[in-house]
């Protein structure tokens, strides 16, 4: 394959393009089933649709203030630049470090076995109960060959060109968008009962939880209820988070200085509708009983048997499908532009540095992908995802303090986008995503130590292999 090392990105993505990155890459699947775990913590209608609308709020909040910084520094790297400009190399490590253990690829390797759990629904030889080699405690499933084989497509897809990536993820996640819409209107208009609503309204902001062993609903208050929140909202912000990745790919945005800060707000904007729109609709649809029991928490799956009854279930398979392939082609294309300005730092594998000839950084897209595979077969991807926002918040934080440390450092700098409602917006995110922390790490310590210990890891790491100035 004929190489070159021209840093030159081609600019092929417009403002339509970068909006669609950002609601592809946020929908997954966890607005299919989510709500089911959020309904367990805080067990009523008005804290389940107050827990998405403020976590869309707190996206979005994060997203405007992101416009700033992506006008600032508008090239490949997003996130991972912003840190090291208003830092030091050893902090944008830190991140590019979690981003490539973890975040990403972690992601990638989650959203697709949650493709290939929803392709057994068309094709049941494809479930993670068909098992096709063991040897002692390892187990290889036909699922886990399923999720792998679309990541490699997927990387295949993004290595001939951004064009190409850029054409399927828009049109992907229009499908996607008015599928969701579709979901929404069937539900309010052929399903939605005035029992149902009045019933899961009753007492909408007195919070329960939801004993499994019993099947019983307990009242909370004081720290049961705190505890409810922040376990709720790990889902609700695991399912609005993936929108930052537009800024990794700034080099390869026309305007970006305009349409990336843009793209960001309106994806984020898009998205938080739309979530909270579902969520009216399986409370409209859907007893409350039913949203926490729903079998293997598949929210949508009830919610489409009452509309389309036993079709339903197929309806929400392909949704699903289409939806976490969307999201990974997302996710991919954008992921391997942190590693590419990581290797220009001398701060990844050299070769990740490198651009073939359609212009992207192909080995950083196949070293992504090798690791995404590896994380798809032990398994761990669970467990992998609950450490891992701990991590992600923890570095939101940082950059939209960054904001704050640039306003000082470079005073002259050009801010042709400034952050909306500052210094009060980027404060108030910072207090709101600071008290989810502190409340994460009090009542989940045992999944979010380990998130800050991977991180942490990478000190010494930075330290053994940063190059000598």
């Amino acid at each position: 394959m004929q190489e070159n090392n021209q840093e030159n990105f081609k600019r092929e993505l417009g403002l339509l393009d970068g909006t669609m990155l950002v609601v592809g890459s946020m929908i997954g699947s966890g607005i299919f089933i989510v709500s089911a775990d959020i309904a367990r913590q805080v067990g009523s209608a008005g804290w389940l649709t107050l827990i998405w609308l403020v976590s869309g709020l707190i996206t979005i909040i994060a997203a405007v203030s992101y416009g700033e910084l992506s006008a600032m520094f508008p090239k490949a790297g997003g996130q991972y630049v912003y840190l090291k400009e208003a830092y030091n190399k050893l902090i944008a490590f830190l991140y590019g470090w979690s981003f490539f253990a973890v975040i990403q690829t972690g992601t990638i390797a989650a959203v697709g076995v949650a493709f290939s759990k929803f392709a057994a629904y068309l094709y049941e030889p494809l479930s993670d109960e068909n098992i096709l080699f063991e040897l002692g405690d390892f187990k290889l499933n036909a699922a886990q060959i399923v999720s792998i084989v679309t990541i490699i497509l997927l990387t295949y897809i993004n290595s001939r060109g951004v064009k190409n990536g850029k054409v399927l993820q828009t049109v992907l996640t229009i499908i996607k968008i008015l599928s969701l819409l579709g979901l929404i209107v069937f539900g309010l208009t052929l399903a939605a009962k005035a029992s149902v609503w009045d019933a899961n309204w009753t007492a909408a902001w007195t919070p329960h939880s939801y004993n499994v062993d019993n099947a019983s609903w307990i009242p909370i208050s004081g720290k049961a209820l705190i505890t409810g929140i922040s376990a709720a909202m790990v889902g609700s912000l695991f399912s609005s988070d993936a929108w930052v990745g537009v800024t990794f790919i700034a080099g390869e945005i026309k305007n970006p200085k305009r349409n990336v800060g843009l793209s960001l707000f309106l994806g984020t904007f898009i998205v938080t509708i739309i979530y909270v729109l579902t969520n009216l609709m399986y409370l409209a649809v859907v007893p409350m009983d039913e949203i926490a029991t729903a079998k293997s928490d598949r929210v949508a799956v009830v919610a489409s048997q009452y509309i389309f009854g036993d079709i339903g279930t197929l309806v929400i398979a392909i949704m699903i499908m289409i939806s976490t392939f969307a999201c990974n082609n997302g996710l991919i294309m954008a992921g391997a532009r942190v590693y590419y300005t990581m290797a220009k730092d001398g701060l990844f594998f050299k070769k990740a540095a490198v651009l073939n000839e359609f212009s992207v950084p192909s080995w950083a897209l196949w070293s992504q992908c090798i690791w995404a595979s590896v994380l798809c077969l032990t398994g761990k991807y669970g467990a992998l995802l609950d450490f891992v926002i701990i991590i992600v918040l923890i570095f939101y934080i940082l950059t939209i303090y960054g904001i704050f440390v640039l306003r000082k450092k470079m005073p002259e700098a050009e801010r042709p986008y400034k952050a909306f409602g500052y210094p009060f917006l980027p404060l108030l995110y910072i207090v709101l995503a600071s008290a989810i922390s502190v409340s994460l790490l009090i009542t989940k310590f045992s999944t979010c130590g380990w998130g800050i210990f991977i991180m942490l890891l990478g000190i010494p790491v930075y330290y053994l292999t940063k190059p000598t100035d």
